[in-house]
């Protein structure tokens, strides 16, 4: 036989069951009830805890959206699949878009691919297991199980690299024009002898950063031969830069300014520079595409043309819902910062 209390548990769950309703039952405010549902107990009595966490129990209440939508069992669950999460615009971009769904009432489940397509795909079975709601893709690689899902019309958002293997909607930024930006930089500051590096296996990211900044440079009247372009082998940005730097930093050809299309590759020439009792910047100017937080600590002398990661998280949500309703999700291009170009250095 049922006891009452498990009874009230199997009743449905109104939807407008919130903090007033918790506190109308317990007799006590709404914010003494969010302080308890956030573990905050230390203003109140054991008496009154014991009430409130009765009263939640009575009434059904979750204390977030994401718990309520799990309790009348529909699946909020959003896979986010990075690349790589050792670098910290990945990171970043994972952390908005966490913050960004959890706000907007689905949970997170956080996968590194580690760049490698037969992992990518082993994850997208699981999550598809997994009955998730949709996926979040920073910087995917091609694989088979990318191209069936894709072709399935699973809802997917691409961030930073387009969907490798077709169509989809995508958040990122103008490529093209954050290299020119670069190029109009250098051009601005009376820099001759350019470069740029990237790595050998570019992505649509790397690779549209480095057409921009040298068709930028050919119709300000560079020779296509004056251009110097380096590339790092491995997928690791640190270890592409250092590289690629041992073949720049030579006498006949030392550039006195490199567009590094992230900050990882300007951290590893920056490495090798002072291995060779190079000044940054003064013998030489690095300037990335990037501009994450972590180079204002680490590396403050880095002009960086800045990419908002921050608020990439509201752009993926507006994506995923876009394609939930039945809408055509297409590209959100949104605006570099070149405002870190203009200090002093």
């Amino acid at each position: 036989m049922s006891r009452p209390h498990d009874q009230a548990r199997a009743r449905p769950i109104p939807e407008d069951v919130s903090l007033a309703t918790v506190a109308a039952r317990a007799g006590v405010s709404a914010s003494t009830v969010s302080r308890i549902v956030n573990g905050e107990t230390r203003r109140a009595s054991p008496e009154t805890v014991a009430r409130v966490r009765e009263a939640i129990e009575a009434v059904g209440y979750w204390p977030n959206p994401a718990g309520r939508a799990l309790r009348r069992g529909e699946s909020q669950l959003v896979a986010v699949l990075a690349a790589n999460l050792d670098n910290p615009a990945m990171a970043t971009i994972a952390s908005s878009t966490e913050t960004a769904l959890r706000e907007a009432g689905y949970v997170t489940i956080l996968c590194d691919t580690h760049d490698r397509a037969e992992l990518q795909d082993e994850y997208l079975v699981a999550m598809r297991a997994q009955r998730v709601r949709g996926f979040v893709l920073i910087a995917a690689v091609a694989s088979p199980g990318l191209k069936e899902i894709s072709e399935q019309g699973a809802p997917i958002v691409f961030v930073n690299r387009r969907n490798p293997v077709g169509a989809g909607a995508f958040v990122g930024i103008d490529d093209r024009a954050a290299g020119a930006a670069a190029a109009d930089h250098f051009f601005a500051r009376g820099r001759r002898r350019l470069a740029v590096v990237s790595p050998r296996e570019g992505s649509s990211a790397s690779t549209g950063r480095v057409d921009g900044f040298v068709a930028r440079l050919l119709d300000q009247g560079w020779a296509e031969e004056a251009i110097i372009r380096e590339a790092g082998e491995g997928l690791s940005h640190l270890q592409v830069g250092y590289d690629a730097a041992a073949r720049l930093f030579v006498a006949h050809r030392m550039p006195d300014a490199v567009l590094c299309v992230s900050d990882q590759i300007a951290y590893g020439i920056a490495r090798r520079a002072r291995e060779q009792a190079l000044a940054i910047p003064g013998d030489c100017e690095l300037v990335s595409i990037d501009g994450t937080p972590l180079s204002r600590w680490v590396a403050p002398w880095l002009k960086s043309i800045e990419i908002p990661y921050g608020v990439y998280g509201a752009e993926i949500v507006a994506g995923l819902r876009s394609i939930w309703s039945g809408e055509v999700a297409g590209e959100r291009l949104l605006p570099i910062r070149r405002e870190a170009l203009s200090s002093e250095g």
